[in-house]
């Protein structure tokens, strides 16, 4: 609730499979609006998979996979997104591209993870990609492609588990404290 989400260090937007509905439902809430201000004042907000999704610009449903039509998204990340028939489901590796804002600290960060999600998200350009990556176990050089996108303190992209590695925890506690003046 709007109440419990007081001052945080950052704030995460998990996967959640009603996207739009969950979108809608902070929208009425208030929490749209409070994490909009939250942003607008410098804090980091990251979102993963349907997150990523709730960050961009728009998400369409022109198939109807869970509400169909349009939905504003909170215009956070220069990203569109469209729901496919096709869900993907692969396990990834891969690595933190060129950082930008609070938590650059996690530029060539080497990360595993997987991707669960239906549609794609279109980026509208590539400089403002978050990570480079593959496939597991996926050794061609061509197969690397870049997913997520950045903007100032906003991060997001569809790997679920980006967070397990122990080097990518400590980059973002030590931007966070560097933050608050905490060594």
């Amino acid at each position: 609730s709007v109440s419990e989400l007081k001052n945080p260090d950052m704030i995460l937007l998990p996967g959640t499979k009603n996207t739009m509905e969950d979108l809608l439902w902070m929208r009425q809430n208030g929490l749209e609006a409070k994490i909009l201000r939250y942003s607008g004042n410098g804090g980091a907000v990251f979102g993963i998979c349907g997150g990523y999704q709730m960050l961009g610009r728009e998400i369409q449903d022109p198939d109807g996979i869970e509400e169909k039509g349009t939905v504003q998204g909170l215009g956070l990340l220069p990203v569109c997104t469209v729901f496919g028939q096709e869900k993907r489901r692969t396990r990834v590796e891969g690595k933190f591209r060129d950082m930008g804002g609070i938590l650059k600290e996690l530029q060539g960060i080497r990360f595993n993870g997987y991707e669960i999600h239906m549609g794609r998200s279109e980026v509208d350009t590539k400089s403002d990609r978050l990570v480079s990556m593959r496939e597991e176990g996926n050794e061609e050089p061509q197969r690397y492609h870049e997913d997520g996108a950045q903007n100032g303190n906003v991060y997001g992209c569809y790997v679920h588990g980006i967070f397990d590695a122990q080097e990518v925890v400590n980059a973002i506690v030590k931007a966070l404290a560097e933050k608050k003046g905490i060594d």
